[in-house]
């Protein structure tokens, strides 16, 4: 006789399904490393070890794994919305601006109690700001998300490179960067060189955010907003408030970027910080199944593969930097186009458990 296949439980959903997933991406990545002649369990060691090897190996994942969080979450809030948020590189870009402009002008006269709550606050409402008029194209003129915000990660790269050039960059500098910042402006280290207090602040952002979708009447209309528009509209929910609700706060935690970048690294505003964050946040979000609870665990994974892989690079001549952005591709991959591969038989198995 026949299992019928249930609905997989929450649980299997959000970690089994996608940690199934990363061991098919895995195995693959085995084979291909196997192909060109290196060892596959001598690299996955040294994988492993240069992400959580010493402690500077896990201050630099849990580093990357910060801004991993921030735009994960990012892309995670606009989707619930039923908007497919791809502008969270351009939204870090311009919430460093504002990061840095809330810096340049009060790190001379405020101390750092105000000047870094000051500064965090900025960098969200520049990035909301620039993640507004996508939203507004397509709540009042049916422009689409997808292209608009695109497009608008263009337009803010051509924005900072004019301002850096031309208006913020250090007198004397032939470097486009801001002078540096006041000692008022960083952020307390935690570990290492760059692990730093931002990551008690992406996951506060992941507390809110799942207070805000699953425990407030606004989060429940987003996500019906997201299920079924008609829906929402026959409960009374207007879709372009609701439209820029959701595009504004997903900007803002792509903004925050900016503060473990700016305000706990680089100390400066300077060209490229945000160096493909917002495109990875995507393949966070997908893998991490939109939940802030899967967007920590798979920024923890991203994070790793970002630290270990340059690790690897480095110990084994095999393998070069290409060869560690294959290895993120094969697991975006598996997270994300063939995300449902393992689902039937795992419905099977788990409704033969049950």
């Amino acid at each position: 006789m026949s299992t019928t296949r249930r609905p997989l439980p929450v649980w299997a959903d959000i970690v089994l399904l996608p940690l199934i997933n990363i061991a098919l991406a895995f195995i693959v990545v085995g084979i291909i490393v196997a192909i060109i002649g290196v060892n596959p369990v001598e690299a996955l060691r040294l994988l492993v070890a240069g992400a959580v090897g010493s402690p500077d190996a896990i201050a630099y994942t849990l580093y990357y794994a910060t801004n991993f969080i921030f735009t994960g979450l990012a892309v995670s809030v606009a989707f619930h919305a039923g908007l497919f948020n791809i502008g969270g590189e351009g939204q870090a870009y311009i919430g460093g601006l504002g990061c840095g402009l809330a810096i340049l002008a009060f790190d001379r006269f405020l101390p750092a109690w105000l000047l870094i709550p000051v500064a965090i606050v900025a960098a969200a409402l520049f990035g909301a700001a620039w993640a507004a008029v996508p939203a507004w194209l397509q709540a009042w003129h049916g422009s689409h998300i997808v292209i608009t915000t695109i497009m608008f990660n263009f337009v803010a790269s051509a924005l900072m490179v004019y301002l850096l050039v031309n208006v913020l960059i250090a007198p004397g500098s032939m470097t486009p960067q801001s002078r540096p910042f006041a000692a008022s402006a960083a952020l307390p280290v935690l570990m290492g060189s760059t692990l730093n207090l931002s990551i008690a602040l992406a996951l506060a952002c992941c507390i809110g955010v799942w207070v805000f979708l699953w425990h407030t009447s606004w989060g429940y209309a987003l996500r019906t907003m997201g299920h079924s528009p008609s829906a929402a509209i026959y409960a009374g929910t207007n879709l372009k408030r609701m439209t820029m609700l959701a595009m504004c706060l997903s900007g803002a935690l792509a903004g925050l970027v900016a503060v473990n970048e700016l305000l706990g690294v680089q100390h400066r505003v300077l060209l490229d910080f945000q160096a493909g964050y917002g495109f990875a946040g995507i393949a966070v979000a997908l893998m991490g199944r939109n939940h802030p609870l899967g967007v920590v665990l798979a920024a923890l994974l991203f994070g790793a593969l970002q630290q270990g892989g340059a690790e690897l690079s480095f110990d084994l001549p095999g393998i070069n930097r290409e060869m560690v952005v294959v290895i993120q591709g094969l697991v975006i991959l598996f997270s994300g186009a063939l995300e449902h591969l393992p689902r039937p038989w795992l419905q099977t198995l788990l409704s033969r458990r049950a």
